[in-house]
């Protein structure tokens, strides 16, 4: 596995972290909603069954009670909403700072791996480069190498063309004789110079 895998790895892996605590986050917000729900449909229950259970002498007697009562209770049902509509969005704010500071993180390791892409964009289009320079260069160089060592094959071969057309044998201490055109006109600085004789 090479760096780049363990990188992208690791960086999955806060992901998946991430995610599960976000799906935790909103488990507890349901939770939380569902008992609030409860509680309520349990108060106006317990609301309800205390009307009924109250007798009509005492509703008669108690007039003037009852009359701030349903204000009371209203100022506690009130006041228990107040609570937990309080505590509801403390966890939902901290619950948003929590997903505010994961979507963070996640844009910067998300510009890191940019970064990262761009870096290695450049230095495979360099690589590249440079490989082909490489190859022209060495591909002119064997070029210019060939073509003078055809060059000089082709004088040898030339050279060795006329030494075989030639009438020239080796002679006494390992000298070179020749048979030579005297009819010829001669070559050199100073005429030393004759053809040799084709065999």
């Amino acid at each position: 596995m090479t760096a780049s895998q363990g990188s992208r790895a690791m960086q999955m892996e806060e992901l998946n972290a991430l995610i599960d605590k976000t799906a935790t986050l909103m488990v507890q917000y349901e939770r939380r909603g569902a008992q609030i729900d409860a509680r309520l449909q349990s108060l106006g229950e317990a609301l309800q069954g205390l009307t009924q259970m109250l007798p009509a002498v005492v509703r008669d007697s108690a007039k003037g009670l009852l009359q701030t009562l349903p204000g009371e209770m209203a100022d506690t049902v009130r006041a228990g909403l107040g609570q937990s509509m309080g505590m509801y969005r403390q966890n939902m704010d901290a619950a948003g700072a929590d997903i505010t500071r994961a979507a963070r993180a996640l844009a910067g390791q998300i510009d890191q791996l940019r970064s990262l892409h761009r870096r290695l964009i450049w230095k495979v289009t360099a690589a590249a480069v440079v490989t082909l320079a490489l190859l022209l260069g060495g591909g002119a160089w064997l070029s210019m190498h060939y073509t003078r060592v055809i060059h000089d094959e082709q004088l040898s071969a030339e050279l060795m063309k006329a030494y075989n057309g030639a009438d020239v044998v080796l002679c006494g201490d390992g000298l070179l004789c020749a048979n030579v055109d005297g009819r010829h006109a001669r070559y050199g600085e100073r005429g030393q110079y004759l053809p040799v004789k084709p065999r």
